[in-house]
């Protein structure tokens, strides 16, 4: 029987999503996950888009299997991280856009809002969006228009 290794997930924030950022974290180590903390690593104010190409830059390298990142509405950091070739970082509220993002868009980063989703949501989306796979077939070829 063959033991697969657990997923790694890069973890960036900015000042306003670092508590939640904090939290998620910790689920993931407690989820059984790999963490690595790209930072924000306190509430000092700090440029977003710092953060965003950070985590980006773990996942493109392939340091992480995914990226999860977090400002004060999550808009930021998916705008940030969407300019690098290929991320596909998605802005969900919901658990069923975080499984929906990995199954049609094959997303690699999720981006939340610290000031605008609950912490219990937030782990549910977190888990939804690690735990599917992307169903390829019919959203490759979408996918493909897109990676021009």
């Amino acid at each position: 029987m063959q033991i697969s290794n657990p997923l790694t997930v890069a973890f960036g924030c900015d000042h306003a999503g670092y508590p939640l950022h904090t939290l998620l974290m910790d689920f993931a180590k407690f989820s059984s996950y790999e963490v690595i903390d790209c930072g924000a690593f306190d509430q000092s104010s700090v440029d977003y888009p710092d953060y965003a190409k950070s985590v980006s830059k773990k996942v493109l390298k392939g340091d992480a299997d995914f990226g999860v990142l977090v400002c004060g509405t999550g808009i930021g950091m998916s705008i940030a991280a969407n300019k690098h070739k290929g991320i596909r970082a998605a802005l969900c509220v919901t658990e069923y856009e975080a499984m929906m993002a990995r199954q049609h868009n094959d997303a690699n980063i999720l981006c939340l809002g610290g000031r605008v989703i609950g912490e219990g949501l937030a782990k549910q989306c977190l888990l939804a969006f690690l735990k599917s796979e992307f169903l390829s077939g019919r959203h490759l070829d979408r996918l493909k228009k897109i990676d021009l």
